[in-house]
């Protein structure tokens, strides 16, 4: 698979690494206005990097698009001569609809729009994917791709905002949980290297237990709530504190954040 990212900032380079770890790909241009910061890949075969998106555009079969919001308008249309029916054009950026994509490069092409998060790096993404009529013979090709960095949903395009918020977002929610967790361990003893290991192998934990189960969180909370016990003391203080809550109100100001970009762009 002939593969481009168009954009390799944080979320473009954290596809190419994990792509790198697979063998799906035959080439993978990476291009970005200032190219020094990709120098680390370039010891790879496989890899060319390049500001030139006309050079990675007409080399590549799959087109994944990974700039910043304000900026693919005017890529695509630079580039839309370059850009044929038959490329798989994917585009990560938030708040920009197939709908606005179609109106600069022409409706004949086949758009997928993918929402990953940087887990991709390490294999681990939950990656939300939607599409239009024209890519639909083509959605296995991104389903193969984001598979092969995680786990891949396919969702209509109305509901890619709130995947936005659920899975990007998601991990800087679930950073800064497991640093709270961290902090807690150390008043409570732990040293900083212990009390990171201990929250985020726990965090693993958990979140494995619900992947191989396929249990309600709550099953798996009853396991460890005894009565009068240490475990439901904890919980019932947390939740008086606000913390569904505050979790809950912060993923929807997420969501009208997004939906406010959305109207801009």
């Amino acid at each position: 698979m002939k593969i481009a990212i168009i954009g390799a900032g944080n979320l473009g380079l954290s596809i190419a690494k994990g792509l790198l770890s697979n063998n799906i790909i035959t080439s993978l241009y990476l291009t970005k206005r200032h190219i020094n910061t990709l120098e680390s890949l370039i010891t790879n075969k496989q890899v060319i990097i390049t500001s030139n998106n006309i050079e990675a555009i007409t080399n590549s079969d799959v087109l994944i698009f990974a700039v910043q919001p304000n900026h693919l308008t005017a890529v695509l249309r630079k580039n839309k001569a370059y850009i044929t029916p038959e490329h798989t054009v994917i585009s990560t950026i938030t708040g920009f609809s197939i709908e606005k994509i179609e109106a600069i490069i022409s409706d004949k092409h086949a758009v997928i729009r993918a929402m990953p998060n940087t887990a991709i790096a390490v294999g681990k993404s939950m990656t939300c994917i939607c599409s239009n009529e024209k890519a639909q013979l083509k959605l296995n090709t991104a389903r193969k791709i984001f598979d092969a960095l995680g786990t891949t949903l396919i969702i209509p395009e109305k509901q890619m905002q709130a995947a936005t918020v659920v899975c990007a977002s998601g991990v800087a929610f679930w950073m800064r949980l497991i640093r709270a967790t961290t902090q807690a361990a150390i008043q409570l003893g732990f040293d900083a290297q212990e009390a990171q290991k201990l929250a985020m192998h726990t965090c693993e934990g958990a979140a494995s237990l619900l992947i191989t189960t396929g249990n309600h969180p709550e099953q798996e909370i009853d396991k460890v709530t005894t009565p009068k016990g240490c475990t439901i003391e904890g919980l019932n203080e947390m939740e008086h504190k606000g913390l569904s809550s505050s979790l809950i109100q912060g993923m929807i100001a997420s969501f009208d954040k997004i939906n406010g970009i959305k109207e801009r762009t």
